[in-house]
């Protein structure tokens, strides 16, 4: 697996597939495995690209507080590393935010999607997803912040492999403290001044952020546009994979 450096850490990445590139930014405390329902999806018609935050998965673990410009900047360090000129971005949670204060500094951003998004850090509470992980059972149970009831009931055998995932990927509770200061103080606005075309993708049951956070995002962002699932939690992207592939497929195909 590649790797980038920026400032002395050490930030692991892959991509697969041909064509513009899709570069993935995780939520908080997640390895690359978040972004297995969309990364193949996507590769293909695009490049994608996943990145491990520090912390996760074999990236160097932050030495302390995290700010979400800290995070952009590391993004930046990867597309740099790989030669990426032009890129859309897809985040979630804490990674839309990381990929909406990109999308201010950086030219080198087209198109975002923003899954479970919000523009400031006070509407994320992630607190009741982090789990140990080297508790197993403790990866398991916390699913139900962020998955819901109806998915977990019918897909229990998707559980046990996420779980397995976080164990190996997902950061420990020192990273993870560190990668939730990024929420602290962090505000998108203005956010007339991101013109982007952005699709935010918003889950009506998600637990963690509210959902009227990612409406008013859609709303106020100058070319914004919802896109709601109102059954779905918080990890929209693994609950209405195929949908919201397709969505992304065709929003980042699309003429600007």
């Amino acid at each position: 697996m590649p790797t980038a450096t920026r400032d002395g850490t050490t930030l692991r990445y892959e991509t697969d597939g041909d064509g513009e590139t899709v570069a993935f930014v995780p939520d908080i405390g997640c390895g690359p495995w978040l972004w297995g329902w969309q990364h193949a999806g996507l590769a293909g018609p695009f490049e994608t690209l996943t990145w491990a935050m520090r912390g996760t998965d074999g990236s160097d673990r932050p030495a302390g507080p995290l700010s979400v410009a800290t995070l952009a900047n590391d993004l930046d360090a990867v597309l740099s590393d790989h030669g990426t000129e032009s890129v859309h971005l897809v985040g979630s949670g804490l990674g839309a935010m990381v990929a909406l204060h990109y999308a201010r500094t950086s030219g080198r951003v087209r198109k975002l999607g923003l899954l479970a998004g919000a523009a400031t850090g006070t509407a994320y509470d992630p607190e009741p997803f982090f789990a140990d992980p080297a508790d197993a059972t403790a990866c398991r149970e916390t699913l139900s912040s962020a998955l819901s009831a109806e998915f977990r009931a019918e897909q229990s055998d998707v559980l046990d492999g996420i779980a397995g995932w976080r164990g190996d990927e997902d950061a420990d509770r020192e990273s993870w403290e560190h990668q939730r200061a990024a929420l602290d103080g962090f505000d998108a606005e203005p956010l007339y001044e991101i013109d982007n075309p952005t699709l935010v993708v918003v889950p009506g049951a998600d637990e963690l952020i509210e959902p009227a956070a990612g409406r008013r995002l859609a709303e106020e962002l100058p070319r914004g546009e919802a896109l709601a699932y109102p059954d779905a939690g918080h990890f929209v992207g693994i609950e209405r994979s195929r949908p919201v592939n397709d969505a992304l497929l065709g929003f980042f195909d699309s003429e600007d």
